[in-house]
């Protein structure tokens, strides 16, 4: 017969000093409410994904394709431009 193993609740933290550092604790600030979020996916190749990884830079793929569609989306051909490394628009 197998036994199951048993769910421990998490205790919360104890009030007082933290990591022996003394004097009261600095309030923070807490900002305005986050903006609402929504998730969009899609499906990639691996060698997709390493493609977007090398061009955004270690740890900012995410933020480098979602500027770059929105940018898209909103026919900002110049932070597109930008985004893909090619040569600056002829200024007016």
């Amino acid at each position: 017969m197998t036994k199951t193993k048993k769910q421990t609740k998490a205790t919360p933290p104890k009030p007082g000093r933290k990591g022996g550092v003394g004097g009261p604790t600095p309030t923070v600030e807490k900002s305005t409410a986050p903006e609402e979020l929504v998730v969009f996916a899609f499906r990639l190749t691996p060698k997709e994904r390493d493609l977007i990884h090398m061009a955004a830079g270690p740890a900012k793929a995410s933020r480098y394709v979602r500027t770059l569609a929105v940018a898209a989306a909103n026919g900002d051909a110049d932070l597109v431009l930008k985004l893909l490394g090619g040569p600056a628009p002829p200024a007016n």
